[in-house]
């Protein structure tokens, strides 16, 4: 036996015959030989997807090292090491290894879990081997990643494809592809002798399972659509999945037999080859643009403080290098050295709650402040809004009236054409029938003395059972049931007739269902088998017409997720039709349904505005969903997409939040960030909750933090041009910085009030900074007015020390203020830190600690001076508070 050749080009695919391929492939309609098999599994390696190793918690640690904040931080640290402060660069250095490490542990648990729900296509495969080449071929169960090409593989109901095979035979076979291409309708497959050569690449498709339905039709393109046309290897165009003899990788059985020919294994597959990135992909996040904006500014600000400190002194005051320890310790009092901290700690913590209490994974925790900034969810319809079942929506005669004889005939197809063409398994139409029946008809009302059946033929597009006719001895009745337009051919009407046939079925198709036509004929008991030549002379006995059923919680869900401002937008390949009514039916109000192909013509603003506007987007192909979630990205919107499939895989590299259920496909599982417990709308409420809880911890820390240091940094810059020494010593900037974010700490545990969780969370750096602005101008107005009580106070010996102590004594009741009166949230402590900061304020000067730093203890005349002066400060920071509402965020 000859080798088989590197790899199938689709070329070659699509222009062989069954027997040329298997010739091209070295192998036979008997399957290989074991000990072939063996070396072209050594050849080609193992069936399956390429590894995605979980990176190591060192590796984890380092990259958490690229937040620019940590790294100015590790800088800080290094310039303080430089001067000799090296209880400055201590602190700063343990804040920088405590920030790397609980976020490095958070994500590496996260990437851990995410690993655990990583699992092969399929377990086992049913393929065809022989001992040797005289043998006779037997049926063996292997495991699925040593399927190699040329093997002959047998597929049954349920069945998950192990690898892309041409098929060689097949019985009433249908599949499932929704995970390629979002299609919620089985797609028949067949044999065929001469495919026709594909079409060019990026053609149009125009895939119908049904002519006169056009709820089944199919209007795909390629995930993976960004191709080499001259490497005939790698040509995988959208009509691909229309080739009813080609069967992929990642799809399942969904009724019917067959028998197919391995052509590629592992990362040769249509499946593997489909995650590629989108060069526009992935991407400058919601966190990114708040979080580490603001970031950015602070990191602007503090770079330019140490060198104007330096400046102005030795202009001023004729200093020189000896002031900058001071310059540095300004700078990291503008610094909130527990950002990092706080971020991880909060978000860590967030995420742990939510693997703990709704399983849902967050791998990577900045996308869990993402989800609380979400306002825009995009989602497919099929699994999501639908559970991939069909159920009986309307039986209608001739006339359009109802009519449950119609269920009737159609479920007695259903009936006896499982069980006497001994079909493994229901087709999932009918057994949507067949629970109808037993819900509206008499329990007796499908007993027949059946005769034969002719299964469902892909080829055909209908079915046929022979049952005796009641009440009339010597004659049977032939049921048939399928598409409309066969079953109708098949019928002599008139030609009013059959447009009053047609024009109903199209109706019933418009509005999203999947129709079916039921006919009868009563013949004469035939001495010899019913062939489909029998399948003629039918009189129309009237349609059925099906309809996904909505999933059980997806309404509810859809109204929390309305009651929190977040805006779903319906992204799918289905008919138009299909998923307005699934919307209306869920309380989904569709709008004017756009389809996908009328973005073709659109600018990227136009494509915007459009999708702004637009609440259901059918016929999109997996590029056209991508190009919606960017266009709502670029209008300022923070997207999540919830998809599963390979098909999902660019609108999930696109999207702020890339969110998918654990039964999604292994590569789309990888891609997302967050892995819900279930394809259930009511976990990402959960997990948009616990977002909004942590952003809105972020962003009160924030505005509480910055507000007391740029008042303090603004006051000392001042102070020390105005005063003939420092105003505060490095030590004891340090000792208060301490102070200041230990207290900080409490503010991880902080719990949101209800109203931060009823709208999405932005935090818009200008919104945050002029908010901190205003209340850092209002806290120096109260540290230089402090400064003037303490002139005037201290003016004795001890000016300098009690100056230095007065002065430390003010900034942390001033802090503590902060913290109580601008804080957001409830419960964690916040208030007796504050005032375990606001005692050790008092105590820490008169301490036998206060001499070591270089502080004095004050007068007792400073202390009724200091009520005075933080009196209005406070009752000024209330009012403000009061006056504005929410000032970070919107």
């Amino acid at each position: 036996m000859t080798w088989a050749p590197e790899r199938i080009s689709p070329l070659q695919l699509s222009r062989s015959t069954p027997l040329q391929l298997l010739r091209s492939l070295g192998s036979g309609p008997r399957g290989l030989v074991e000990s072939e098999a063996e070396a072209r599994l050594v050849r080609y390696g193992e069936n399956v997807l390429p590894a995605r190793r979980v990176p190591s918690l060192p590796i984890v640690f380092l990259r958490s090292l690229r937040d620019p904040f940590t790294a100015v931080l590790a800088c800080l640290a290094l310039v303080s090491a430089l001067v000799a402060a090296w209880a400055t660069a201590s602190v700063i250095a343990v804040l920088v290894v405590v920030s790397c490490a609980l976020r490095a542990a958070g994500e590496h648990r996260a990437d851990r879990s995410a690993a655990g729900l990583r699992e092969l296509v399929a377990s086992t495969a049913t393929v065809l081997r022989r001992t040797d080449d005289g043998a006779a071929p037997v049926p063996r169960e292997v495991p699925v990643d040593q399927v190699v090409p040329g093997d002959v593989v047998r597929l049954a109901p349920g069945d998950l494809v192990p690898a892309d095979l041409r098929l060689l035979r097949a019985t009433g076979l249908t599949m499932h592809q929704a995970a390629l291409t979002g299609e919620s309708a089985p797609v028949p497959k067949y044999p065929v002798d001469e495919p026709a050569a594909p079409a060019p690449p990026g053609a149009a498709r125009a895939h119908a399972l049904d002519k006169q339905d056009p709820a089944h039709a199919l209007d795909e393109q390629d995930p993976a659509h960004v191709l080499d046309e001259q490497d005939p290897a790698h040509v995988l165009d959208e009509q691909d999945f229309d080739r009813p003899e080609v069967c992929f990788q990642g799809s399942s059985v969904a009724s019917g037999s067959g028998t197919g020919v391995v052509v590629s294994t592992g990362a040769d597959t249509r499946f593997a080859r489909a995650d590629k990135p989108h060069r526009d992909d992935r991407r400058t996040t919601a966190f990114d643009r708040s979080v580490y904006g603001i970031s950015w500014i602070l990191i602007r600000f503090m770079l330019l403080t140490p060198p104007l400190v330096l400046m102005a002194n030795a202009a001023l005051r004729g200093r020189g290098l000896e002031t900058l320890p001071f310059a540095v310790a300004v700078a990291v009092g503008l610094t909130p050295e527990m950002l990092p901290v706080i971020v991880t700690t909060t978000l860590a913590r967030g995420a742990s709650a939510l693997a703990r209490t709704h399983q849902v994974i967050v791998k990577r925790l900045p996308a869990l402040h993402d989800l609380g900034a979400v306002d825009v969810v995009c989602l497919d319809k099929t699994g999501t809004l639908t559970q991939d079942r069909p159920v009986l929506d309307c039986a209608l005669d001739t006339a359009g009236r109802p009519d449950d004889s119609v269920l009737h005939w159609a479920a007695v197809n259903s009936l006896w054409t499982l069980q006497l063409a001994e079909l493994p398994a229901a087709d999932a139409l009918d057994e949507a029938l067949l629970d109808a029946a037993e819900e509206r008809l008499p329990a007796d009302a499908l007993e027949y003395d059946a005769v034969a059946a002719l299964p469902f033929d892909p080829v055909r597009r209908l079915s046929t059972a022979v049952v005796d006719t009641p009440h009339r001895l010597g004659h049977h009745t032939l049921v048939v049931k399928g598409a409309v337009e066969d079953v109708l051919e098949r019928c002599p009407l008139s030609a009013d007739e059959r447009e009053r046939a047609v024009a109903l079925a199209d109706r019933l198709a418009a509005d999203g269902l999947r129709v079916l036509a039921v006919a009868l004929a009563e013949r004469p008991a035939a001495g010899r088998p019913y062939t489909v030549a029998d399948e003629r002379g039918l009189t129309l006995k009237g349609l059925v017409g099906l309809r996904d059923a909505t999933a059980e919680s997806a309404a509810d869900a859809l109204a929390a997720l309305a009651h929190r401002g977040v805006a779903v937008k319906v992204l799918t390949g289905d008919h138009p039709g299909t998923a307005a009514r699934a919307c209306r039916e869920l309380g989904l109000d569709p709008g004017e349904v756009v389809t996908a192909a009328s973005l073709d013509g659109l600018d990227d603003a136009g494509v915007g505005e459009l999708a702004d506007r637009s609440t259901v987007f059918a016929r999109c192909s997996p590029e056209q969903k991508a190009r919606i979630v960017r266009a709502l990205r670029e209008r300022g919107h923070v997207t999540g997409f919830l998809g599963d499939g390979v098909n999902d895989l660019p609108a999930l590299r696109a999207s702020d939040v890339g969110i998918c259920p654990p039964e999604a496909v292994d590569v789309a599982r990888e891609t997302a960030d967050v892995v819900l417990a279930a394809k259930d709308l009511t976990s990402l409420d959960h997990a948009i909750v616990a977002g909004r809880g942590g952003g809105a911890t972020i962003a009160g820390y924030l505005r509480i933090t910055l507000s007391s240091n740029l008042g303090n940094v603004i006051a000392m810059l001042t102070a020390g041009l105005l005063l003939p020494f420092l105003p505060m010593l490095p030590a004891q900037v340090l000792v208060q910085n301490l102070c200041f974010d230990a207290a900080q700490l409490a503010f991880a545990y902080d719990q949101p009030r209800a109203a931060m969780l009823r709208r999405p969370l932005k935090l818009r750096p200008r919104e945050v900074l002029a908010s901190v602005t205003g209340y850092g101008v209002l806290n120096a107005a109260a540290d230089l007015a402090t400064f003037a009580v303490l002139v005037w106070a201290v003016s004795d010996t001890r000016g300098e020390t009690a100056f230095h102590a007065g002065w430390f004594t003010e900034n942390l009741l001033t802090q503590a203020l902060v913290m109580v009166l601008l804080r957001t949230g409830r419960g964690g402590g916040i208030p007796v830190t504050a005032g375990v900061l606001a005692l050790t304020g008092l105590l820490l000067p008169l301490s036998p600690l206060g001499p070591l730093i270089g502080m004095a203890a004050l007068p007792l005349a400073y202390y009724p001076l200091l009520a005075l002066v933080l009196t209005p400060y406070a009752t000024a920071l209330h009012w403000v508070t009061r006056r504005t509402r929410r000032p970070s965020t919107s």
